[in-house]
């Protein structure tokens, strides 16, 4: 779970780069957002004695505009090209004529001719309207940022608002964005939390790509408390599949196994474990909280379903669960299947100590040979332990013996005495009880 969850963090990076900007940038004339908007509306007038402009040049950009509107982007750069070499213009006309070669370049997505363009127009200084200049160097810093020209889009920005009078949250978090690019960390995270703080002071929202821009920064420097923090509120203000999952995967590597479970008990209430992934974590969260009756109800669903493929792994922490809970008797039929699947012999093995519990010793045995041939026992002594005492309890002293004498050896191989020791007095038990039905037989 903590590496799927980690997986997803850092995946979410994709989600919270800004491509593509580039359909944020406001049209040349207008404002580049409804930000740089608010901003210039609460500015204090100022007095700017800006150069009118001709009948001759209002009548010129009239044109372009109707072939802007046309789409006719080439025919609005030809007209422009002839009025821009008049050396009788005045600083206003200048940047509205560059304010359209501007917004045509835009629209034909050629960014760098755009950038030329716009800087031009605050090239004009005080001869131009000042919502046209802030405007402008808003949109500046927005092509910049598309043209992967960060520390420009830095600056350009930095330039805004150093113009705007109470600037919002936007600017910090395009800031932050910027500086994520830039693999800047630290100034990022200044960023985007200075543009939260502003948003909640004036009582807007709080975007959900914010938060997640942030909770990645803070994974990036492993800073846990604050990851869960903003993950808590992102399960709280947007709840998704998954931030649960996440969430529950840090609770768990911070050590928080409570808050691990409720985190998933969460989720499971609110429909969101719809994965095998998601089903098998959780059914074993509740193994390791001792609730195996629920994780086996919850897994045999699942696999029910088809959401859980039944493999042997699958199967073999189903039947566990139902072992633990101690209803055998689904346990074994679950086993069973786990077992046929298997590469390695541990379920027969498991599956013998079960029909050794249920008295079922013909069964017992066939599970242990079946572990035996199989292989891939950590402790093979233990099957034949096992195997010996299902033998010994249908009556078969002979066979019974031979396995423990067997578990003996590998025990003694292994250095397990304790195994070692059982096995032996195993051993002397079945001579013992031979000799004794030896001599009630020559009684008789």
């Amino acid at each position: 779970m903590l590496k799927q969850s980690i997986q997803s963090i850092a995946l979410a990076a994709l989600v919270v780069m800004l491509a593509p900007l580039a359909a944020d940038v406001v049209a040349p004339g207008k404002y580049a957002s409804a930000q740089a908007a608010e901003e210039e509306s609460q500015r204090p007038a100022k007095t700017r004695r800006i150069p009118t402009m001709s009948e001759r040049t209002y009548k010129k950009l009239s044109e372009v505009q109707l072939s802007i509107d046309a789409k006719n982007y080439q025919g609005a750069i030809s007209i422009l090209n002839d009025m821009v070499n008049d050396k009788g213009l005045n600083g206003n006309e200048r940047g509205q004529i560059h304010n359209m070669f501007a917004y045509a370049y835009f629209s034909m997505e050629n960014y760098d001719r755009a950038i030329y363009h716009y800087e031009q127009v605050v090239a004009q200084g005080e001869d131009i309207p000042e919502g046209l200049e802030v405007g402008t160097i808003y949109s500046l810093a927005q092509l910049y940022f598309v043209t992967d020209k960060y520390q420009k889009a830095l600056d350009y920005m930095r330039l805004w608002l150093s113009k705007a009078t109470n600037p919002g949250p936007e600017p910090h978090i395009f800031m932050g964005q910027v500086y994520y690019q830039m693999k800047d960390w630290p100034n990022a995270i200044v960023q985007i939390e200075k543009g939260i703080e502003i948003a909640r002071e004036r009582g807007t929202a709080v975007k959900e790509n914010w938060w997640q821009l942030l909770r990645y920064l803070y994974f990036e420097r492993e800073n846990w408390p604050k990851v869960l923090e903003i993950l808590e509120i992102l399960v709280r203000d947007f709840p998704k599949r998954e931030y649960w999952i996440q969430l529950a995967g840090v609770y768990g590597q911070e050590g928080m196994e409570k808050k691990q479970l409720y985190a998933m008990e969460a989720a499971h209430a609110g429909k969101f474990l719809t994965t095998e992934s998601d089903i098998v974590s959780y059914a074993g969260l509740l193994m390791q909280e001792e609730v195996p009756y629920r994780a086996a109800k919850y897994l045999a669903k699942g696999i029910k379903d088809g959401i859980v493929k039944d493999t042997s792994k699958n199967l073999q922490s189903l039947g566990q669960a139902w072992q633990v809970a101690q209803e055998v008797d689904e346990a074994i039929p679950v086993l069973e299947k786990a077992a046929s699947k298997s590469d390695d012999g541990d379920i027969y093995a498991r599956l013998a100590q079960l029909y050794l519990e249920k008295d079922d010793y013909g069964r017992c045995v066939t599970a242990a040979d079946g572990a035996l041939r199989k292989g891939g026992l950590k402790k093979v002594q233990n099957t034949y332990i096992v195997r010996g005492m299902c033998l010994y309890n249908d009556d078969k002293l002979n066979s019974a013996r031979d396995a423990f004498a067997e578990g003996g050896r590998l025990a003694r191989a292994a250095r397990d005495s304790s195994n070692e020791r059982i096995c032996m007095q195993w051993v002397t038990y079945i001579d013992r009880e031979k000799l004794r039905r030896e001599q009630i037989a020559k009684s008789i």
